[in-house]
């Protein structure tokens, strides 16, 4: 999608769909649909990207390499910056399971040096405690902390937990611990995708995708030459990102997603090129029955003849 606003917007109407049609669980959404927002900072000012950012990144690309991640919704800038191999961020990654064995100071270790704070008691993203044979953490990205609860060392129970009250909110089989951060190196965001996946691209917006790509290349061109000015060994930007025309090359077999405005032609082809698949969507006005029942029963039963999916969404219970 061209930018972080979108990613947002994309991941939560995803998560509702996907919920909607397979049922799935909050954790299980949260697992499957992960944003991969833009650093957002300037690589010559020396600042960190924000916390929220950076660990959204790191859990997107473990989320890909362990094949948790159904959807992965990225906007355009995020895809540039180079990243560290895949195997690095594997091996500071580790998978909590119910009658695993671990010691849980040796867990308390393992949070800290990925990135978690130690802090008591757990109620913000990035903190975590050990006290005695029990380990809270606050994943980045979930909506409540997880508790590891041990005997001896092994594993007895992962739950999540409400933060304020203290009260279990749901049964994991098993939970992650995931650097909060990522670290730079010289490989990209599609180096992480498993080759034994069956994996589709969409492009929301290709035009404006390429602008906003183009736009932080030229950003980060100007302030490395504002850069070098002060350090001579400040890095190139193709040492820092990649050029767009290598992610274009990657998505040339991409569905091509763009909203048409009113009297624009209505064949996909003129806009996204004959060589790509085009996705036609029908639509019609929403029927109000307003009260009418039956009527909205017949109509429901008659969508189900067709085969059609249906999909009933209310507002309140």
């Amino acid at each position: 999608v061209p930018s972080d606003e979108e990613v947002d917007r994309f991941c939560i109407d995803t998560r509702f769909f996907l919920a909607a049609l397979e049922g799935a669980s909050t954790a299980v959404l949260e697992d499957a649909v992960k944003p991969f927002p833009s650093l957002q900072i300037d690589p010559y000012r020396n600042i960190a990207p924000h916390f929220g950012v950076a660990s959204a990144r790191a859990a997107a690309l473990h989320g890909i390499s362990n094949g948790t991640a159904k959807v992965v919704v990225a906007s355009a800038a995020a895809l540039l910056p180079r990243l560290s191999a895949p195997d690095s961020l594997e091996a500071a990654a580790i998978e909590l399971r119910n009658g695993m064995d671990l010691d849980p100071v040796v867990l308390g270790d393992l949070l800290a040096d990925a990135g978690f704070t130690r802090e008591d008691p757990v109620d913000e993203h990035g903190e975590f405690c050990v006290r005695g044979g029990i380990v809270d953490y606050f994943p980045a990205g979930a909506d409540n902390p997880v508790r590891v609860e041990f005997v001896g060392d092994t594993i007895e129970s992962i739950r999540r937990y409400d933060p304020f009250t203290q009260r279990s909110i749901e049964t994991l089989d098993q939970a992650a611990v995931i650097p909060l951060t990522e670290k730079s190196g010289s490989a990209t965001f599609f180096e992480y995708l498993p080759d034994d996946r069956d994996i589709s691209f969409v492009v929301i917006e290709e035009e404006e995708a390429t602008a906003q790509a183009n736009k932080l290349v030229e950003q980060t061109q100007r302030s490395f030459e504002e850069a070098k000015a002060e350090n001579p060994k400040a890095p190139a930007p193709e040492e820092l990102l990649i050029p767009w025309a290598d992610v274009s090359e990657r998505l040339a077999n991409a569905t091509r997603v763009d909203q048409l405005a009113i009297g624009e032609p209505t064949n996909l082809t003129n806009l996204t090129g004959p060589t790509n698949r085009t996705l036609d969507i029908p639509c019609q006005p929403a029927v109000e029955f307003r009260g009418r029942i039956q009527e909205w029963i017949a109509e429901v039963k008659r969508m189900r003849e067709r085969g059609d999916t249906v999909l009933f969404v209310a507002g309140t219970e």
